[in-house]
């Protein structure tokens, strides 16, 4: 058994190495952000979807294309505007004739159909064109006209928003907001960084940007993330966190006072699996209680809903988070 073990963890370094390597890449065109592009490839490891908010000049977009660049896969890219149709997503029917004059329906596949899913801007379109990703980002397949066309894998989804207070955009329904593992938070660049961002990008062209992994190697990292072991212990405290969430069954005053709905068990699933995710990038085969620290706030900033007491004592989600695993 130890020799099993062994084995996983020499290969699981062997993909670990590359993931390195690919953050090496990827900074070949972006400047810091280290911890959002950490939770990209938590994200990645894990299976799951991210989503990423921020201020319109952030390089949300291309930090999402150059990881794409960075892996030998697919990429599509959706912008998102207010008259963007589900048809413009996922596809529609075609009517083709054969040569013997027959007409018949064939299915054309919309830009949803690939490895890695950048919605660009996904709340700048209306509630009816973001419910067309509902199923694919759930069951990763598109279902039309009767038959199922399943998704390639590895399949992920990236998307980028404005904040919500910005004009021009609509909120994401709960139901498809839950369906993220992860939501990143991107802040502005520190005064160094900034100056290296003008630097780069006001010189001469800068590096190309080399694909240091493949669709199998992200497959296999995949698979390696549910191998990482986390104690029953560690579990027991993120599911009294969780449910600790919810103003009818917990006991916490500022989650009484603030909090109208918590999280749901999709959230304990969510810190768990980028808990894994994290320990592996860290080159580890077990999950710790830093693990758990550093992916809570995203996996869990999303599932909380405030009543309108906290929006007017500008009290957020992750000040509430934060006050929760304090007191546990």
């Amino acid at each position: 058994m130890n020799k099993e073990l062994e084995k996983l963890e020499k290969e699981a370094m062997t993909l670990v190495s590359k993931l390195q390597d690919m953050k090496t890449e990827i900074h070949k065109v972006v400047v810091g952000q280290e911890e959002v592009m950490d939770q990209l490839i938590i994200g990645m490891l894990a299976g799951g979807h991210i989503l990423i908010e921020g201020l319109p000049g952030l390089a949300k977009t291309l930090m999402i294309k150059t990881l794409a660049t960075a892996v030998n896969l697919d990429f599509n890219r959706i912008q998102f505007t207010p008259d963007l149709m589900p048809t413009d997503i996922l596809g529609t029917e075609i009517i083709e004739e054969d040569s013997h004059g027959k007409k018949t329906f064939k299915y054309n596949k919309g830009p949803v159909f690939t490895n890695i899913l950048l919605a660009d801007e996904i709340n700048r379109t209306p509630p009816k064109t973001q419910a067309a990703l509902l199923e694919v980002m759930q069951e990763y397949k598109v279902t039309f006209a009767g038959k199922d066309y399943p998704m390639d894998r590895p399949f992920f989804m990236l998307a980028t928003q404005n904040p919500i207070e910005q004009s021009g955009t609509f909120p994401l329904p709960e139901a498809q907001i839950d369906r993220f593992l992860l939501y990143v938070r991107i802040g502005y660049p520190t005064a160094q960084e900034e100056e290296e961002i003008l630097k780069l990008t006001t010189g001469k062209k800068g590096e190309k940007v080399n694909a240091v992994l493949t669709g199998d190697d992200i497959i296999r990292l995949q698979e390696l993330t549910r191998e990482v072991f986390i104690s029953d212990d560690l579990i027991s405290r993120i599911s009294t966190m969780v449910r600790a969430t919810r103003p009818e069954l917990t006991t916490n005053e500022k989650v009484k006072t603030y909090v109208d709905f918590g999280a749901g068990p999709r959230a304990g699933q969510a810190v768990i699996m980028a808990a894994k995710g994290h320990a592996l990038m860290k080159g580890r085969f077990s999950v710790t209680p830093e693990d758990i620290s550093a992916v809570v706030l995203p996996a869990l900033r999303h599932r909380i809903l405030l009543n309108f007491k906290a929006e007017s004592e500008r009290i957020s989600t992750d000040e509430v988070i934060e006050h929760l695993m304090k007191s546990i």
